[in-house]
This record gives structure tokens, C-alpha cells and sequence, in this order.
């Protein structure tokens, strides 16, 4: 299995944040983002076979910075071809060209701002029982944040028999993060996608079609996710891991 972690977006809300830093490498708690999601994915047994890096050319100086100063192995820096946001081919793309280029294996896929406590053990578990592709799902705090959000239902097994990316009146406050793990032979998935002209972008739309072709399964993550989309989520996402990093170096102390 082999990882990519999704890294090219421009984050305007953000501005002026991420006007000349990517958002993945914006800190939390005095730590990149991307420090977090690379611990979590070098922490797999067995290990990856790679962790690609998919980011833009705007960017793409900040993430080889970022690469050559870290202790991180086997990471491959993929920018895609365009240099705005005008420009870009959409996450979806960008994955399915990563892909399509891959020798065919298991691939996990996140996205390279979102926080969470859980690791990745007892999604990849679920991966290989289900033996089909898996998501990352965790609940939401309001009806309001759902409808930012892909909300989803799931029957008693934990088969997602309900996928809408941003609905106008979410039913539940389910829903889905961008942590997915898809088999191999995935590839010929995204090409039929993408040949049908379908959007480009939001990694959850590809899911959403996904859901309708084979059986995707749901993993619960044990805590809630951050998506770092807003100044409002950045500060509480902040706030929070600020506060649990004192509070355990005040237990190691004592």
C-alpha cells in the first residue's frame, strides 16, 4: 500500500494565512499540519511503500523546503501543471493521475488539512476485513456544519448506503472526512470518472459515485476531525491541540 496526501489546494478563506504558505504547512501547536498526517502514516505497520505529496507549482518550493528538512522517508513531491488556482486540475484529477501512474496496490488517500486524534490502525483493519473501500466517518457538532460537510448514512454493518456532498438540508450529522483507503484496481474507476465528465474536484465526489458502483464501508473515527477551512476551525483546531500538548507534558513532568 502506498499513501497520497492531498496538498494543492490555495485555501483563499484562509488568506492571509495561506497567501504565501500552504495550508498544510500552516502550524498547529507549533507543528505543520503535514507533521501530523506523517507521523500518523509513518506510524503504519507495514510500512507504506510511498507517500506522495500532491501539491501545486505555487506551492511546490515550500513543500521541497518542507521535505528537506524533515526526517520523513519515501515521500514523493508530485505538483501538478498548473501555477493558480484557475489553472488547477482539481483534486479529483490530481488523484487519479497519481494513479494512474502508480504501479496497482492499495492506496490510502488524505487530505493534507484535516486534524484528528484517532490513528490509522483501525481504518486500515477495517480495509482489509471488509476487503472493499473504506472511509472515515465521525460526527459533526451541528446540523449548520453538516451542510459544509459530505453527510452520509450507513446501514447496521457499516455499508454507506447514502452519500451527498454538501447537502442544503443534511438529514444526520454523519459524515464523511477525507480519509479513504480504495483497493487495488482503483484505477480503472477514475478513468471511467473521469470519462464521464464528472466534477473534478472535492475528493468526496468521487466517493459519492464510488458508493453507487461497489460496496464503501464507513470507519468511525473515535474523535472528531478538524477541516481547516475557516479562520473560526484553524484557531479552534489551535486551541485544542495547544491545550492537549500542555496538559500531556504536564503529566510527563509530574
Amino acid at each position: 500500500m502506498y499513501a497520497i496526501v492531498l496538498a494543492g489546494g490555495y485555501a483563499k478563506r484562509l488568506w492571509p494565512l495561506t497567501l504565501n504558505t500552504p495550508k498544510a504547512l500552516l502550524p498547529i501547536a507549533g507543528k505543520p499540519i503535514l507533521d501530523y498526517i506523517m507521523e500518523k502514516l509513518e506510524a503504519l505497520n507495514p510500512p507504506l511503500s510511498k507517500i506522495v505529496l500532491s501539491t501545486n507549482l505555487r506551492f511546490q518550493p515550500q513543500f521541497q523546503e518542507w521535505v528537506n528538512a524533515s526526517k520523513y522517508k519515501n515521500v514523493e513531491l508530485v505538483p501538478d501543471d498548473a501555477s493558480s488556482e484557475e489553472q488547477k486540475p482539481g483534486a479529483i484529477k490530481a488523484m487519479a493521475q497519481i494513479i494512474l501512474a502508480s504501479e496497482d496496490d492499495d492506496v490510502l488517500v488524505i487530505a493534507g488539512d484535516g486534524m484528528f486524534n484517532d490513528d490509522l490502525t483501525g481504518l486500515l483493519g477495517t480495509f482489509k476485513q471488509k476487503n472493499t473501500s473504506v472511509a472515515a466517518i465521525y460526527e459533526v457538532k451541528s446540523l449548520e456544519e453538516a451542510k459544509r460537510c459530505a453527510v452520509i448514512t450507513a446501514d447496521e454493518n457499516g455499508k454507506i448506503v447514502e452519500f451527498t456532498e454538501k447537502p442544503a438540508n443534511p438529514k444526520t450529522t454523519l459524515v464523511c472526512g477525507a480519509v479513504y483507503a480504495f483497493q487495488k484496481g482503483v484505477s480503472n474507476r477514475f478513468a471511467v470518472y473521469l470519462a464521464l465528465g464528472l466534477p473534478a474536484d472535492q475528493p468526496g465526489r468521487f466517493v459519492e459515485w464510488l458508493c453507487k458502483q461497489e460496496p464503501v464501508y464507513g470507519y468511525m473515527l473515535k474523535d472528531y476531525l478538524w477541516d481547516i477551512g475557516t479562520h473560526e476551525a484553524y484557531k479552534e483546531c489551535n486551541d485544542y491541540f495547544t491545550l492537549a500538548n500542555n496538559s500531556t507534558r504536564e503529566k510527563e513532568v509530574n
